[in-house]
């Protein structure tokens, strides 16, 4: 492992102190970093900003509901080698050919230390967190058809992000060092969109920002919009000549926000039980973007 080093953020990524020394002390005590929030905080972009940062190859390993724990490690290609017994050339003696590393096997065996992305654990089953334990304990794994064992030859940094769908096994928990991102203030919002979109007019953006906070203090949203969905409003403003002060009034690609029906009529009906002067503008609005 490099001596003295540090994440500090990177140019495409606004940390703040709290998250930066989170990461830090993780890499300092060679523990894996949860990382839980809300989706659309950066929990992913966080992997890539420290892989930035340090220099290193980022390595993502997309956790699915299907997703088992082995599959990380090794996969055994028993059915390429029953194949070449029987129709191939190869010598299938040799099972090492047919040992495929995983995510983890890959970030134990690469030449220099890297960034390892766990990504969206709680997709997976009660078992998948458990079933890793000792790999990331250890950072080594047996391969019993090769009667090998894989250790890292660089300990990766560990980043494992959570969206809070499950909760976590607290074995599992005892293991890492943990770290919740709160979804972002309007100060903060607007860092990371000027990183974005550097150039957005001042007006623009400040009325936009207002309606989006507005549409997630809405209580009962399914989905609520994030980050990622405000960027892309901001370029869809930008790019439909929308003046600053038609936002608020009409609301315009507000399907670019919220992604559900049952979203699009409750902000609806609140803006009614508000007693919106401009209601029928946003009805109209509103249903453009019914599906």
């Amino acid at each position: 492992m490099k001596k003295n080093m540090r994440y500090k953020g990177s140019a495409d990524y606004i940390v703040s102190d709290e998250l930066m020394n989170s990461v830090n002390i993780a890499i300092a005590l060679q523990k894996p970093l949860l990382i839980k929030g809300e989706p659309g905080t950066g929990k992913t972009m966080l992997a890539q900003s420290i892989a930035d940062s340090l220099d290193m190859d980022l390595i993502i390993w997309n956790i699915k509901s299907t997703t088992k724990a082995q599959e990380g490690l090794y996969v055994y290609d028993t059915v390429q080698r029953l194949y070449d017994s029987q129709f191939g050339e190869a010598d299938v003696a040799n099972i090492k050919k047919y040992i495929k590393l995983g995510k983890l096997g890959e970030a134990f065996t690469a030449d220099k230390q890297v960034v390892l992305l766990i990504d969206e654990i709680d997709k997976a089953d009660m078992e998948f967190p458990n079933d890793l334990l000792w790999e990331l304990d250890q950072m080594s794994f047996y391969i019993p058809e090769t009667k090998e064992t894989v250790a890292a030859q660089q300990r990766p940094v560990v980043i494992i992000t959570s969206n809070a769908e499950k909760e976590l096994p607290d074995a599992f928990l005892r293991r890492c060092i943990f770290h919740f991102i709160a979804f972002p203030d309007v100060a903060t919002m607007e860092r990371i969109v000027r990183v974005h979109h550097p150039n957005v007019e001042k007006k623009l953006l400040n009325e936009a920002m207002e309606a989006f906070y507005t549409v997630r203090n809405v209580p009962n949203m399914q989905k609520l919009p994030s980050t990622s969905e405000l960027i892309d409003w901001l370029q869809a403003l930008v790019v439909g000549g929308i003046s600053p002060s038609k936002i608020k009034q009409d609301l315009p690609f507000l399907g670019v926000l919220l992604k559900k029906n049952e979203d699009l009529d409750n902000l609806l009906n609140q803006l009614y039980n508000r007693g919106q002067s401009r209601g029928n503008t946003i009805t109209s609005s509103l249903n453009r973007y019914r599906v």
